[in-house]
């Protein structure tokens, strides 16, 4: 009977936590949304939206209103059962990556993480991979050429910057010894320790370097955009999509933007940790202590974001023989090159 009570005790917590998590995440995405309208905005001497409440704030509610009012269109030839399942994978996957976030430290027995798994990292390139699918299958059953080429440009291009990215962290995971992402972050306790700073990003500034570059091209962002270029491809590999459906593809793409900024800030930039970070453990409150800790995690998250917005506005996109080679011929030398050096000083390190 105690065990019951136990396991129902434990299921109603990460429940909880599952539902804070998804939903935090489609609201962060709707309101990125915004937010990238409002930094194209700046950048371009504009003002942005701001009729819909105000300073615009009510807009993403009124595009989301009208994307479900929209009328739902099949294609006569697409496949229909696949056609659908594509928009929903993809949101699928978008959502499960979140699962193995620490968004912040343990409050007694609750744990800000739903999956505390040793191979948090090799999970999230998991789904990261099959994520791919949902842009691949929505390209080949709406049967249109413009969608299959743009879905098979996706994939190609997936295909050569995970390469990358998975080389480019083997540098990293050297160094913590560690495929979990609570150990990661424990490892990055504080800003300072040793006579050094204790985040990854100054250890590895290159492996952040690369590892940025390949989320860019995976989260199909400018100049990494050739899967949906309007100019060349008329809206790419959701071009037969409407209503809800297409929708789900906007709305993926947005929450696997946040959930990169938090993987790359946990990665990085120290997750949840932050300056100070013992001394205002002994003055607050526990709860209130991992309340900030989670704000401080978000306002990296946020700020990140906000960088790879400026990055949308900033620069031109590329060719698609200039992405490629980019890819196999700049970033996989570059991670090899920095997983051997990385080698040789812990081998120097250790040795000493």
């Amino acid at each position: 009977m105690l065990f019951l009570q136990i396991n129902a005790a434990f299921l109603l917590e990460k429940s909880i936590l599952i539902l804070v998590v998804i939903f935090g995440s489609l609201f962060v995405a709707m309101y990125a949304t915004w937010a990238e309208r409002k930094v194209s905005a700046v950048m371009q001497d504009r003002i942005g939206p701001n009729r819909a409440g105000p300073f615009g704030l009510f807009q993403p509610l009124a595009d989301g209103l009208k994307l479900f009012f929209k009328e739902e269109i099949f294609p006569d030839r697409a496949t229909r059962f696949i056609f659908l399942l594509g928009p929903c994978l993809s949101m699928l996957m978008a959502c499960l990556t979140s699962a193995v976030v620490p968004w912040g430290p343990d409050f007694g027995a609750f744990r800000f993480q739903v999956a505390d798994i040793n191979i948090g990292v090799l999970f999230v390139f998991g789904v990261v991979s099959i994520g791919v699918y949902g842009i691949m299958l929505g390209g080949w059953a709406s049967n249109n050429k413009f969608s299959l080429l743009s879905s098979i440009r996706a994939a190609s291009q997936a295909i050569s910057y995970e390469l990358a990215m998975g080389i480019s962290l083997i540098a990293l995971l050297m160094v913590t010894g560690s495929l979990s992402l609570r150990d990661i972050v424990d490892q990055q306790h504080g800003f300072w320790s040793d006579n050094y700073f204790t985040w990854f990003v100054f250890k590895q500034p290159l492996c952040f370097i690369i590892f940025f570059t390949c989320a860019l091209a995976e989260l199909n962002r400018t100049p990494f955009d050739l899967p949906e270029c309007d100019s060349e491809l008329n809206m790419g590999y959701h071009q037969e999509y409407s209503s809800m459906k297409l929708g789900y593809y906007l709305f993926a793409e947005y929450i696997n933007m946040f959930v990169s900024s938090a993987i790359m800030v946990t990665l990085f930039f120290g997750g949840y940790n932050f300056p100070f970070m013992d001394v205002v453990a002994h003055s607050v409150h526990p709860l209130l202590f991992s309340l900030i800790c989670v704000v401080a995690l978000m306002g990296k998250v946020v700020l990140m974001i906000l960088f790879i917005m400026a990055i949308r506005w900033t620069l031109p996109r590329f060719r698609y023989d200039q992405l490629m080679k980019l890819g196999w011929r700049s970033l996989i030398p570059l991670a090899l090159v920095n997983m051997l050096i990385t080698g040789v000083v812990l081998l120097f390190i250790f040795k000493k």
